[in-house]
């Protein structure tokens, strides 16, 4: 079993109909997680927003990059608010730690208070990515797993691994079992994007899950074991 791991929580897996909150599955995931910080694993969260805001696709196509990923780190902070009251309804103890600072909703993130908090068995949810325009919540969460030293991500999404084309568009698309960072850098596969897998490879990263979301229990089976999804590793 992993001591610590690093959870990026799609934004639309905790959609309803891809749009908002699930409220039924927020509670889910949230009872899972909360049951998993109680056995003593120590637990980070990077919540996406797609289930509010997808960028510059869409309608915000023609928007300014800059003031349209604000808008996205804003979305990832409404979803960490959300996760963080179910978790706590739950029973667990937990922070929202921000890298652009708004005192009101959350503490800034600091490298030492964060990890100081997860020694401490709280659940610490990463808000607003990395805090600069042009950057994905992937790479937030690649360089969030860094940083505390995480012995994995787990990649949460609405699909249940990395296929070697889109399977929403290629019904015959195979689900890769095991890829290398450096593999999955060169066939351009959708695991993360390319500077979070880059983060990956060079820091080390000891591993990648990419695992489907449709059954929050996939989180604890894949802490304890199941080789659900897909791996991925230097």
């Amino acid at each position: 079993m992993y001591r610590r791991v690093l959870l990026k929580l799609s934004g639309e897996a905790l959609g309803e109909n891809g749009k908002l909150f699930d409220h039924v599955q927020i509670d889910r995931v949230a009872e899972v997680v909360a049951g998993l910080s109680r056995e003593g694993l120590q637990i980070g969260i990077v919540m996406g927003a797609g289930n509010i805001w997808r960028g510059r696709q869409g309608p915000a196509a023609n928007m300014g990059a800059v003031t349209a990923d604000h808008m996205g780190m804003l979305g990832t902070m409404i979803n960490s608010l959300c996760m963080q009251d179910a978790l706590e309804r739950q029973g667990a103890d937990t922070r929202v730690q921000t890298a652009v600072e708004m005192t009101r909703f959350a503490e800034p993130y600091t490298h030492r208070r964060a990890t100081r908090h997860l020694d401490k068995g709280r659940v610490v949810l990463f808000a607003c990515g990395t805090g600069n325009p042009f950057f994905s919540t992937d790479t937030a969460a690649a360089l969030r797993a860094v940083e505390i030293g995480a012995d994995a991500i787990l990649l949460a999404k609405n699909v249940d691994g990395v296929y070697d084309a889109d399977p929403s568009v290629c019904p015959g698309a195979k689900l890769l079992k095991d890829v290398s960072y450096q593999d999955a850098l060169l066939r351009g596969l959708r695991v993360m994007d390319a500077s979070a897998l880059t983060i990956c490879n060079e820091n080390r990263v000891p591993a990648i899950r990419v695992f489907g979301l449709d059954d929050p229990k996939n989180i604890a089976r894949v802490i304890h074991g199941d080789d659900m999804g897909t791996l991925v590793h230097p």
